[in-house]
């Protein structure tokens, strides 16, 4: 079953090889150029999951975790990083505010469609 999935980072091109790889398993993606612009289209439209980059603009990747959670529409919905950063307590906050998963870039395709049917159960 496709799912609707937003994407939420501030490189076109990191938007541009999510939306393709997601895009080739069926689903339909929404694209948001920071966390300010993901939030909107979080709570505008259905989504059954997020894929948010860490370090951006206006409204960081935890910053948006945080403000999301807060909404009714977030429950339920996983919201993974993807980020370049792996630091332990960067993982660790972004946990606290309600993350699912992290994924660090450059991701490999198959992973990254892997963790997105595993948090969607498909």
């Amino acid at each position: 079953m496709s799912k609707t999935i937003l994407t939420i980072d501030d490189s076109a091109s990191i938007r541009q090889m999510v939306v393709m790889t997601l895009a080739s398993a069926g689903h339909e993606v929404i694209e948001a150029i920071n966390g300010a612009d993901g939030y909107t289209k979080a709570t505008t439209n259905t989504v059954h999951a997020v894929i948010t980059d860490l370090n951006m603009p206006v409204l960081n990747g935890i910053e948006f975790i945080r403000k999301y959670r807060q909404h009714p529409s977030s429950k339920g919905v996983p919201i993974i990083l993807l980020t370049t950063e792996s630091d332990d307590e960067l993982k660790r906050q972004a946990k606290e505010a309600g993350a699912t998963g992290w994924i660090v870039k450059p991701f490999k395709q198959d992973q990254l469609l892997a963790v997105i049917k595993k948090v969607t159960g498909e």
